[in-house]
């Protein structure tokens, strides 16, 4: 199954001020984050990627036309480094088309650019390559099979560290509680789509607002509420979030890893 990923808008750059690199390229550990959502992809069988490029395309290219399998991987030298045996690799079946998308498009005009690499499929998979999680792809994936539905997204308790303040029309607050505490999700960025999809997505659109918009009344959006493990690279905190917990060996997202994955 094909697998589009959104990594080429303006807004996805780094927040530190230190780098300009597009937001999907910022590192977890000793790879990218775009590695991590890819490799949870091929966790599942899935290694055949569309990457949606814009903003920051060569930073992205040149990672894998200059991959490094023994970062990641057990090897064995010999010949004083001139030959190298690897005993695992990460990236060897994985398929990977690079497509310009455009500087200033929207998701919606991404996946457009995408079509025709996806149209044949039944079912494909789309993700901003900004998020991680450990959720059942599998499971994702067949309730979309057997509904029929045209799209599905992962819904995410809100991850907003704020409370939400309940008051009085005299302005006495009654209770605060934490945004986490509160009955709502939010889209938390994996998808699974049909090819009708493009029967609904128009150009300059939005795949969220306006193509979801317009499938949700007819009954064929569906939402895998999933309460586990999901984390965004938004902001420097939730970055080093994600670092500490790989440098802790404690990395639920990791699921292909032994020594860090949840499974």
């Amino acid at each position: 199954m094909k697998v589009v990923l959104f990594c080429g808008g303006y807004g996805m750059r780094m927040r530190d001020g230190k780098s300009d690199a597009p937001k999907p390229m910022v590192m977890v550990g000793d790879r990218p984050l775009l590695w991590h959502v890819m490799r949870y992809y091929a966790h599942f069988g899935h290694t055949d990627f569309v990457l949606c490029l814009g903003y920051g395309a060569k930073a992205v290219k040149d990672f894998f036309l200059n991959y490094d399998e023994t970062a990641s991987n057990d090897f064995t030298m010999s010949r004083g480094g001139k030959q190298i045996e690897l005993a695992s690799s990460d990236i060897e079946d994985w398929t990977i088309t690079f497509v310009d998308t455009g500087l200033k498009a929207t998701i919606g005009e991404r996946l457009l650019a995408v079509r025709k690499h996806v149209e044949g499929e039944e079912l494909f998979l789309a993700n901003y390559a900004d998020t991680l999680t450990d959720a059942p792809l599998p499971e994702m994936i067949e309730r979309v099979r057997e509904t029929g539905a045209v799209a599905s997204l992962l819904a995410v308790p809100p991850q907003s560290s704020h409370h939400m303040v309940e008051f009085t029309d005299d302005g006495v607050v009654e209770r605060l509680r934490p945004m986490s505490e509160v009955l709502a999700y939010e889209n938390g960025g994996y998808f699974v789509l049909r090819p009708e999809i493009f029967d609904v997505l128009h150009p300059g659109e939005e795949l969220v607002v306006e193509a979801f918009g317009r499938i949700a009344p007819e009954g064929k959006l569906l939402a895998y509420p999933y309460n586990g493990f999901w984390c965004p690279a938004d902001t420097l905190k939730e970055r080093a979030e994600l670092e500490a917990l790989f440098n802790s060996g404690e990395a639920p997202w990791m699921l292909w890893d032994s020594l860090h994955g949840s499974s």
